[in-house]
């Protein structure tokens, strides 16, 4: 059967590459309910997690202007930089462990994008403007009454909702402590918050209202991963061409030709990205299964066999094989393992209290009357835990004498916080055996060294 089209273009730009605006048919069926759910628990996730505490500290937050980011309670800063580097490693030997097995139901399932757009936005459209066809006819209707109150209505609700996420990814930035001031504060005092919040608004609007599927089709890199990442071993959502063809039209009353696809085109007009997944494993595919509820609702109707359209690889279709892990599957599952144990170990060995101690500038060693030699130091603390930690100083296998300035006297660091203090250090000109000595300084609290460090201490010549 001859084809008008294969992959020759793509379904959101004319000839003339203007730009084609999708009206997708509104889904239903056993696949779209569950993504339902996993997407309204996602929602709900990703709506409260910088709101919730653990230990006083948000479930999630990534404070880039105060070098502060929490991850399920626990708090890192700069100098956790080697635990971010690997667990951006294993994040991304995960992510293409997923794709080479799964291909990209990631966007289609998980993604926030498709989240956002397939589940909140584009009900919300479907309640007002109706489905696809009626959203065709008040597209190319007269601006009456009814069209004046429709679209109003849906940019209202639309930009009340950016202006909610904005709201929520503003405190992933910053935490919800610092939104809530800039909530209830005069808003003169916050004028950089507040434009921060009509920006992330404004793009959201402009994301969810116009740009919609050009995010994932032109936009999002993954996509143009996804071409390198799979192959005929992926689990896709992938359409049955050994069934499937040759199409032809149902009829009830003449005996069947050709193959199981009655080429309705329900697949096609269900599809949030314009593609016809009879042509192949494409760019712009999803991975949303929508099309896969739309084929076995007609496969049902007619009295065909469910499953024309369905998840699994191409080998399997060309072979009738089932779906089995490939030795680079296996590679990046022990990859991502061995990630995973380094993981584990760095953050158990991760240091309860940070402490930088360097020398005080400008400063130089003192010999005091009582025949000690002080050195000064600053120190810096960054108590990573949750708890608040009562500490004090001691330097190894010396017999030193140590004065806290600064920080009030108090010895004491709160859960998140970091201290600078000064260290007026005194050890025995007889105990110092060379000019510069490499001392250990211990940070102690309640008889357990959280850390140390090595320090110059310098003495008099002995010479």
């Amino acid at each position: 059967m001859e084809q008008k089209s294969f992959r020759d273009k793509i379904a959101t730009v004319d000839e003339s590459g203007k730009r084609v605006f999708l009206y997708p048919k509104k889904p239903k069926g056993p696949f779209y309910n569950k993504r339902k759910l996993v997407s309204y628990i996602l929602l709900a996730f990703f709506l409260s997690a910088p709101f919730i505490k653990i230990g006083g500290n948000p479930l999630l937050m990534f404070n880039v202007l105060e070098r502060k980011f929490s991850i399920f309670g626990t708090l890192f800063f700069p100098h956790d930089f080697h635990i971010f580097a690997l667990g951006f490693i294993l994040t991304a030997i995960l992510l293409i462990l997923f794709t080479v097995i799964f291909g990209r139901i990631f966007c289609g399932w998980l993604c926030p994008q498709t989240i956002f757009m397939e589940m909140l936005f584009r009900r919300i459209e479907y309640a007002i403007d109706g489905d696809y066809i009626q959203q065709k006819k008040l597209k190319a209707a007269p601006w009456n009454s009814e069209k004046i109150f429709k679209r109003s209505l849906k940019i209202t609700l639309f930009y009340l909702i950016s202006f909610l996420i904005a709201n929520v990814f503003l405190a992933y930035l910053i935490g919800s402590e610092e939104l809530f001031k800039i909530i209830i504060d005069n808003p003169a005092n916050h004028k950089s918050g507040l434009t921060l919040i009509m920006v992330f608004s404004l793009v959201f609007f402009g994301v969810f209202y116009k740009f919609r599927e050009q995010v994932c089709t032109t936009v999002c890199p993954y996509g143009r991963l996804q071409g390198v990442l799979t192959d005929s071993n992926t689990l896709q959502v992938s359409y049955d061409h050994k069934r499937g063809e040759e199409r032809t039209k149902y009829q009830p009353k003449k005996e069947r030709v050709g193959g199981d696809c009655i080429d309705c085109g329900e697949c096609v007009r269900v599809c949030p990205t314009g593609i016809d997944i009879r042509n192949g494993s494409q760019l712009e595919c999803v991975n949303c299964t929508a099309c896969m509820d739309a084929c076995d609702h007609i496969m049902e109707k007619v009295g065909f066999e469910k499953g024309l359209i369905r998840i699994t690889s191409e080998k399997s279709i060309n072979d009738k094989t089932p779906f089995k892990l490939t030795a680079r599957s296996w590679a990046y599952i022990s990859l991502m393992i061995l990630l995973m144990i380094g993981m584990g170990i760095t953050l158990q060995k991760r240091d309860k209290v940070e402490m930088d101690v360097i020398n005080a500038r400008g400063s130089r060693y003192f010999v005091n009357e009582d025949q000690t030699v002080q050195n000064i130091y600053n120190c810096k603390l960054v108590n990573k835990s949750q708890d608040t930690v009562d500490f004090k100083f001691d330097v190894e296998d010396y017999t030193d004498q140590i004065q806290l300035v600064g920080h009030d006297g108090q010895s004491v660091v709160f859960p998140g916080q970091t201290i600078d203090v000064t260290l007026i250090i005194k050890i025995p000109a007889a105990e110092l055996p060379e000019r510069k000595n490499h001392v250990n300084i211990m940070l102690i609290s309640k008889e357990e060294v959280l850390t140390k460090k090595e320090i110059n201490f310098s003495g008099p010549s002995k010479r």
